[in-house]
């Protein structure tokens, strides 16, 4: 998303009453035996079973008194979960506005969304979910102005709707659609085949797996795609209708689990590019290209060059997207036929802003920069010149999509109080319309966004937004959501949230930090929250944190900060490092336990951004920050809620079952340590919007009770 003085103290009094009334008492393990036998029978949360288990690591003991919890299918494990999510949800449930918040959210969020659209000779495919429905369906219009027609709907493969589908691929000429099925939030999908025309799939179905890429031959006899597997990721060519079992394997069989493959087939099918990413590819990526038309042998175009390479095809000319001796990146141009890097010719050179995105489309080379971290896009010509801007609404982000052999350029934008719009840009003609808008029940001009620069704990210069109802006063009275990610190269942007909204109008601020780690400023400003630097973006967020109190936006006991994923790693550190900073903590589906994260499911890719504990030079800066590794027995830890749930199958959700299960024993305060656990939510969306608005009820919920916030 997302003082202790008198009122801190009145807070605790308070929460701990609320609880007594449910029947439950929060006690930390060192709580004495007398208060021990006075709690009533049934105690939230459990007590937790503790190991004498610990590692060496080059001399330095650590302890890791949960390992146990990292079995997900132990039953102890299963008893554990389901005690938390009693606890949760007997706490959750009976709070006061909770209908309310809930309602708010079903009218913002039940509305017709759409996705960008794919055109293929003239069709147009998508996924829209209407305002009456559950999940996203996959459709088709003949033409830009036709009729939807429903190709893939989920809706009955389950009763609760937790499988989903994903629009992967089309074929050149529009007649095969390739769709996934996803169960729950899993990254993993199996691959169907639909046969537009006959109206029926084909038997042709890849199994279950993780699809990097996908990529139909122009002739309709095959598709290419690059997955992953248990040795490493892998390409394959599958020929329609024979046994996927017997795919042909082109590529990878030296890459192991920290890469990650991705394919692109020229137009015509006569080549296709691979990119290697060394992880996640935040670092560094190499391209090679196989001419597949004549079965030619795979051939070098960039490797061992630490910086990233993308490539893009229009025609048999290949554009190259690349940080190489340019850290807010450019374009390059190479001939298929002799890619090597000293034919490159340089199409787009760095500007100061970031080149965030890029597409060749319509014979155009379309361009997507970040200025201050809010969006500019821009078309040139072929060979780079001739400069021209496409006008957006506001301050905010676009996204751009679109292909060399068509003069359409599908874009869409959004910000805080702009619902995402889609939309088509004709590049003949320099005109944009509406493709789809979200259309939501809310006044924009009763809102207001602002951007601001504070000062981090080495006088680096960190930009922040600021969302919040017009009129706000600055009384340190408000009640703040304070949220980053600072990894990756992401970029943190402007973008509409129903949650945000809601927030708002309830008074609060929401307040977005462009983190060290990220991309908002170039290559530069990742590096500079890699590895060893990481502990910069810590101090980037608590800095932020302590602005917002020292400008009068809010004070500790009304600040919340929230973040998934990396992000949740971000709200880890940060709770642990300055558990007096917070109110309140909403982790999600995040990373914890720094010593061992690359041990499980995603985790070797990542290893390219935080380094491993395995090597004696990175293990003492991950020690020193690991969440799970520094929390402190008798620490007043702020009320916690940890989000997640079996179908994350990218961030291990050990991760919080371990630090929930550690803070409960450790904390000295009567704050609560909360897990909201969903056995069927993950990373990778595709849930069905009832349960959508269930979490989010649950943590604005949770945010309001804790910081004092009337709903």
């Amino acid at each position: 998303m997302f003082s202790k003085h008198a009122n801190f103290a009145r807070a605790a009094r308070l929460e701990t009453a609320f609880w007594l009334t449910l029947g439950f008492a929060f006690l930390p393990a060192a709580a004495s035996s007398t208060a021990a036998q006075a709690a009533p029978a049934k105690q939230c949360p459990p007590a937790t079973r503790t190991d004498n288990v610990t590692d060496n690591y080059f001399g330095t003991v650590v302890a890791d008194p949960y390992r146990w919890l990292e079995d997900q299918t132990s039953p102890e494990t299963r008893a554990w979960i389901d005690a938390e999510d009693a606890c949760t949800n007997a706490a959750l449930s009976k709070l006061p506005g909770r209908d309310a918040v809930s309602g708010h959210l079903t009218e913002l969020l039940k509305t017709d969304t759409y996705s960008l659209p794919v055109e293929r000779a003239g069709r147009y495919f998508f996924t829209k979910r209407t305002a009456g429905q559950d999940l996203s369906l996959i459709y088709m219009r003949r033409g830009r102005t036709g009729q939807d027609e429903v190709l893939v709907d989920p809706l009955p493969w389950t009763k609760d709707h937790s499988a989903s589908a994903s629009l992967d691929a089309v074929s050149l000429d529009g007649r095969f659609l390739f769709y996934g099925r996803r169960e729950g939030g899993q990254d993993e999908i199996t691959l169907h085949v639909l046969d537009i025309d006959a109206h029926r799939d084909l038997p042709d179905v890849l199994p279950h797996a993780n699809y990097f890429s996908v990529a139909p031959t122009p002739d309709d006899k095959g598709v290419y795609y690059a997955k992953a597997t248990p040795a490493g990721p892998r390409a394959y060519f599958h020929a329609i209708g024979t046994d996927p079992s017997q795919d042909k394997l082109l590529y990878g069989s030296d890459l192991g689990k920290d890469r990650i493959l991705l394919l692109d087939l020229s137009r015509d099918g006569a080549y296709v590019l691979y990119t290697v990413l060394y992880g996640t590819g935040s670092e560094q990526t190499a391209l090679y290209l196989q001419d597949v038309k004549s079965n030619g042998p795979v051939v070098q175009v960039v490797d061992e060059v630490k910086s990233q390479f993308y490539g893009f095809w229009a025609g048999h000319t290949l554009y190259i997207q690349t940080n190489w001796q340019a850290p807010r990146w450019h374009i390059f141009s190479a001939d298929a036929a002799a890619p090597t890097r000293d034919r490159w010719r340089e199409a787009i050179p760095q500007t100061d802003a970031l080149l965030d995105g890029f597409v060749p489309v319509g014979g155009k080379l379309v361009a997507e920069y970040l200025h201050d971290a809010t969006s500019e896009v821009k078309v040139f010509d072929a060979d780079g010149k001739n400069e021209k801007s496409i006008p957006l609404p506001s301050l905010g982000t676009a996204g751009i999509s679109g292909r060399w052999e068509s003069p359409e350029l599908f874009y869409d934008f959004t910000s805080f109080n702009y619902p995402t719009t889609n939309f088509v840009y004709d590049l003949a003609t320099g005109r944009s319309a509406i493709w789809s808008k979200l259309s939501v029940p809310m006044d924009l001009a009763a809102f207001e966004t602002k951007q601001v620069w504070y000062e981090s704990k080495d006088h680096t210069r960190v930009s922040m937004f600021l969302f919040y109802k017009k009129g706000l006063k600055l009384d340190g009275s408000n009640p703040v959501l304070l949220t980053g990610y600072g990894g990756f190269d992401v970029s943190e942007t402007p973008e509409y949230s129903a949650v945000d909204v809601v927030w708002a109008e309830h008074g609060g601020v929401l307040a977005d930090a462009n983190l060290r780690g990220g991309g908002e400023y170039g290559e530069e400003w990742h590096r500079a929250g890699m590895f060893g630097n990481k502990q910069n973006v810590f101090d980037d967020f608590i800095a932020a944190g302590e602005y917002l109190i020292a400008e009068k936006y809010t004070s500790p006991a009304k600040l919340a900060i929230v973040g998934g994923s990396n992000g949740g790693l971000l709200v880890g550190a940060a709770v642990t490092e300055r558990p007096d900073l917070f109110g309140a903590v909403v982790c999600e589906y995040p990373l914890l336990d720094m010593l061992r994260y690359q041990k499980f499911m995603d985790g070797p890719y990542w290893m390219s951004e935080y380094g491993s504990a395995d090597d004696a030079k990175q293990f003492p800066y991950l020690y020193k920050y690991s969440p799970y590794a520094n929390v402190k027995a008798g620490t007043k830890y702020p009320a916690v809620l940890f989000v997640t749930g079996d179908g994350d199958t990218r961030v291990a959700p050990l991760h919080a079952r371990k630090m929930a299960a550690r803070m409960q024993a450790a904390t000295g305060s009567s704050r609560p340590i909360l897990v909201l656990y969903d056995t069927k939510s993950g990373h990778s969306g595709g849930r069905p919007l009832s349960q959508i608005i269930d979490e989010y009820t649950n943590i604005l919920s949770f945010l309001f009770w804790q910081l004092g916030v009337s709903s």
